[in-house]
């Protein structure tokens, strides 16, 4: 999560004309309406409302642009596939998607994120084959991975693998977990080996401090304080030092 802890909401783009010149690196977010984008790009950056997670499918209408560096972007776009989307709504999606994916020029790769359970609708299957035109590569996480039993995980992905092979080395496919960090490492390696970025190296934690008990604590203070055979002692620099015999 090293290399977009730093991501920042830069701008929501309406129209194609309204998207940034300086950009020379982009990763697109795209996913059906309840898949978990959000959410996904939220456990990338491990900020909790980066992306803004709304209860109601299809809310988010344009391309939100988040900046990692300089020139080097993350765009949500509209979640799709929401029947209730108003037609003058779902018309702007098309008018706007279409030309992005397939026009953008810094635009260098999809991250299409599916419902492990519900993988490759008719829409993530449509997606798949409109941006595939491009050249340009598709990295698919199967999202809510947790809700799967293992046995279900290793079907999901061997399945969704299948069905794509004809893409060849331009698609790839893996399992996410926004609730358990699964997969987190492994799509971060992959959106900076697209964007040509380096992640940081994580900081090592500190070394964690001994834990003492409550007993031992209260040992250790009256210890301090009293020198052998009951008497008050002066404690300095770590020994213990009889007070002068009276007179």
């Amino acid at each position: 999560m090293a290399l977009f802890q730093k991501a920042q909401f830069f701008t929501t783009v309406a129209q194609l004309r309204d998207v940034p010149g300086d950009a020379t690196g982009e990763v697109a977010f795209a996913g059906r309406s309840n898949a978990g984008k959000s959410s996904a790009i939220n456990t990338l950056a491990n900020q909790t409302r980066l992306a803004f997670v709304s209860k109601t499918p299809g809310r988010t209408q344009n391309l939100n642009y988040f900046t990692l560096a300089e020139g080097k972007y993350l765009v949500d776009l509209p979640g799709y596939g929401y029947a209730k989307a108003p037609e003058e709504i779902r018309s702007q999606w098309e008018n706007l998607l279409g030309p992005y994916l397939q026009e953008r020029a810094p635009l260098v790769g999809l991250v299409l994120i599916m419902d492990s359970r519900h993988p490759l609708t008719d829409l993530d299957q449509h997606l798949i084959d409109w941006f595939g035109a491009t050249g340009k590569p598709i990295h698919i996480l199967l999202s809510k991975a947790d809700k799967l039993t293992r046995q279900e995980q290793t079907l999901a992905l061997r399945q969704v693998r299948q069905a794509l092979a004809s893409l060849g080395e331009r698609c790839t496919v893996q399992l996410f977990s926004s609730l358990k960090k699964l997969g987190v490492e492994e799509a971060e390696a992959l959106i900076a080996q697209w964007l040509g970025m380096e992640i940081p190296e994580a900081k090592p934690a500190p070394a964690p401090r001994p834990i003492r008990s409550a007993r031992s604590a209260a040992g250790a203070k009256r210890n301090s304080r009293h020198a052998p055979g009951g008497k008050r002692a002066v404690v300095q620099r770590g020994q213990i030092k009889k007070p002068p015999a009276k007179g």
